[in-house]
């Protein structure tokens, strides 16, 4: 199989890449390279895969020194036409969509980017899909889409009309343009909302990343929400399993689909979306105390409200994931938290 993974210098992109060149799959990834958070952390990424920095040009397949079933190219998804002539020259089989521009804070303050990188670059990758058919389009949602729903655990059978930052919303505007490639032009599609992932080679920009380095420098870290909240942390294993699994069983048209009472998750075209998430919410604190065990260090908080884009809670509802694939997540805290710790102290010699 030949797989294209884009975001393959982005955190859940390397280790998705990772898997699959393991496996033995031909795998191109793509990347731009943004200096969204250190540029150093995503080339040293790729250097795990063989990837040497001085031989990236942009636009240029730079084979793995290392490995024979990777080559990866710097290239932004916004443009169409150098992104269509890979699609034709390398005739993919699956495609796996994990480039876009992460934060829901950011996107505050740089809602362009959201656009550009998350609905524009969206747009070209389903369009290259639809002229050059692939077996099966997953790309990267976010649990951000469920916005102000109260209602645990979060389901995809739960409308999601209410986002409440432009992350949340460019990533309910792909499920919304996936299906309408599915519906038009039988592109098999399936969105995966994530969520909290975390985990070794993680972002710099998220709180785990965030909490080690100022515990470790004696900072005091900022805990909003008063520390009252609640997340599906998922450890990055239990994600890229989840992401194989689907994008090893293209979507398919659900038999049962109702249109007088449409389920929201499912269609009567290929089209499908999944949560994947520990399924088991962690309060924050108790992910600050496995931070503090994994370094042997006590943090200093300052306390905080809600920041304004942030939801109080998420949980994820499984059931459908587990039903059609056999697998649930199910990384511990304690166990995921001290595996990144652990490289963290390695990769930055602390």
């Amino acid at each position: 199989m030949k797989y294209l993974v884009t975001g393959t210098a982005g955190f859940i992109g390397f280790h998705v890449a990772k898997y699959l060149i393991d496996r033995g799959d031909e795998v191109v990834g793509l990347d731009v390279i943004n200096d969204y958070y250190d540029v150093n952390l995503k080339f040293d990424r790729l250097g795990q895969h063989g990837i040497l920095r001085s031989s990236i040009q942009l636009g240029k397949l730079v084979q793995s020194e290392t490995l024979d079933n990777y080559r990866f190219i710097q290239l932004d998804l916004a443009e169409k036409e150098p992104l269509m002539r890979l699609f034709e020259q390398e005739k993919f089989d699956v495609v796996i969509h994990l480039a876009a521009q992460a934060g829901v804070r950011y996107s505050l303050t740089h809602p362009e980017v959201y656009i550009q990188s998350n609905i524009s670059a969206f747009l070209n990758i389903l369009e290259c899909c639809r002229f050059h058919p692939v077996k099966h389009l997953v790309y990267a949602s976010s649990s951000s889409v469920y916005g102000s729903n109260e209602k645990m655990p979060f389901s995809t059978s739960d409308s999601v009309d209410h986002p409440i930052s432009l992350y949340a919303a460019s990533k309910k505007s792909n499920e919304l343009m996936a299906h309408t490639y599915s519906h038009l032009f039988g592109v098999p599609t399936t969105g995966l909302r994530f969520f909290t992932v975390y985990g070794p080679w993680g972002r710099p920009d998220m709180a785990l990343f965030l909490f080690t380095e100022a515990i470790l420098k004696g900072e005091p870290i900022k805990v909003f929400n008063y520390g009252k909240m609640k997340r599906d942390f998922t450890f990055i294993d239990d994600i890229v399993k989840g992401v194989i699994k689907v994008a090893d069983r293209p979507a398919k048209p659900n038999p049962d689909f109702n249109p007088q009472a449409p389920d929201p998750g499912s269609s009567k075209v290929p089209y499908k979306i999944y949560n994947i998430g520990n399924s088991s919410p962690v309060l924050l604190m108790d992910y600050i105390h496995a931070v503090e065990k994994g370094l042997g260090k006590q943090a200093k908080m300052e306390m905080l409200p809600l920041q304004p884009g942030d939801v109080p809670a998420s949980h994820a509802d499984v059931e459908d994931l587990v039903r059609d694939t056999g697998y649930k997540p199910d990384t511990s805290i304690e166990d995921g938290v001290k595996a990144f710790t652990d490289w963290y102290l390695s990769y930055y010699k602390k």
